[in-house]
């Protein structure tokens, strides 16, 4: 029999169903895979059922309904101040990483460069090199996780076409400033790259930050694609909506490759999303409190067992140096899953080189009585 293609015959199961399928094997507490343990928020929910009840369930406009790209839009204006056409500047995906999928099929051809920032989405990697590209990554590390001229000028060519870029960053729950943008945007225009931003993140920011896009930067309007999740922004990970913004042309090239991938979007979702993205400011603020305050009393209790964690400025996750242990990462995670009934999961596993092996990511979108119950655990164990 013929073999199936490399690139995913090889690849192992991954790092996040390995920790939850320990985590189910042991009973353990899951605070490793990134999700909430509450439904969402309920009018949301209701829209959707609305939808599906009274509304359209045939194909909906390959790009999205005309309602939530015009909503998306008018979000992005009243929370970013960014300028986006509602027709042409906005295309609706099953989800970021398909919007991510369908952008580095659009726009890497057989020997382009990408430039990678590591620790990454797991997605990236493999999306890159299936469309030929050529990974160059640059290596963040913490605590502060960010990048300078020197990194970008040696991952950065002639022959870079595109770089992905995570803002606020899964997993090390950094925001980036506005300095390490323009940095970035510096080096897409001298070297004529696009960058792909993925900013799902954009609305769990904390102490009081505002997120800035890498699509407002000089220089980025015509080759900046931004990427966003209801997913996240609503806490309703399993919806799979996400969208694209960016200059019409841009949008044109991505918007082929969508509509070979998944063509559309269920509409019913799409038009609760729509009356999401809509909702007044009281609502993102009081979302961000919440994770804020669950990010607080997790934190607090890890440093009662004399694990400081790692600063984090947004995002559902935090970050423990593991270093006194004696153990790497992975091995601290199993040990962990396996003696304390605690899953997690190893930064390194989000590296394709160099991986820094001493960082831990929990997740601590979870309800009091999920994060007191691992803290729990977690003091009745030692590595």
């Amino acid at each position: 029999m013929k073999g199936a293609n490399p690139l995913f015959a090889r690849m192992g199961v991954s790092v996040f169903e390995e920790m939850s399928a320990l985590a189910r094997a042991k009973g353990a507490i899951n605070l490793g895979q990134g999700f909430p343990d509450d439904p969402g928020p309920a009018d949301v929910r209701a829209k959707a059922a609305e939808a599906v009840v009274s509304g359209w369930n045939q194909y909906p406009p390959m790009r999205g309904l005309p309602e939530l790209r015009a909503t998306v839009a008018a979000h992005y204006a009243r929370h970013q101040g960014l300028t986006v056409d509602p027709e042409r500047g906005v295309l609706v995906t099953s989800g970021a990483t398909e919007a991510l999928a369908a952008a580095i099929a659009a726009l890497v051809e057989p020997g382009d460069e990408v430039v990678l920032f590591q620790p990454c989405y797991d997605a990236y990697l493999p999306l890159v090199v299936r469309a030929g590209g050529v990974p160059r990554f640059v290596r963040l590390a913490p605590p502060d996780w960010d990048f300078d001229d020197d990194a970008l000028a040696r991952a950065f060519s002639s022959r870079t076409k595109l770089v992905v870029f995570n803002d606020p960053l899964n997993p090390a729950a950094v925001a980036y400033p506005r300095a390490s943008l323009e940095r970035l945007a510096r080096a897409c225009v001298v070297h004529d790259a696009y960058a792909l931003c993925d900013e799902v993140w954009e609305h769990v920011l904390f102490d009081g930050r505002r997120h800035e896009s890498l699509l407002s930067m000089p220089g980025m309007a015509e080759r900046a694609i931004k990427v966003g999740s209801a997913g996240k922004i609503f806490s309703l990970t399993g919806w799979k909506v996400g969208f694209v913004v960016a200059a019409p042309a841009l949008v044109d090239a991505i918007a082929r490759a969508h509509q070979f991938i998944v063509f559309t979007t269920p509409p019913n979702l799409q038009s609760a999303v729509a009356y999401g993205l809509g909702k007044d400011d009281a609502h993102f603020a009081a979302m961000r409190a919440g994770f804020q305050r669950s990010r607080d009393r997790f934190v607090a209790g890890l440093a009662s067992l004399g694990w400081p964690a790692l600063p984090c400025a947004g995002t559902y996750f935090v970050n423990v140096d593991v270093s006194g242990s004696g153990l790497d990462d992975a091995t601290f995670c199993r040990r962990m899953v396996e003696d304390a009934g605690v899953a997690a999961i190893p930064v390194s596993a989000f590296y394709a080189q160099e991986p820094v092996t001493d960082v831990v990511r929990f997740c601590f979108a979870k309800t009091d009585a999920t994060l007191d119950a691992g803290l729990e655990r977690l003091a009745k164990w030692r590595p």
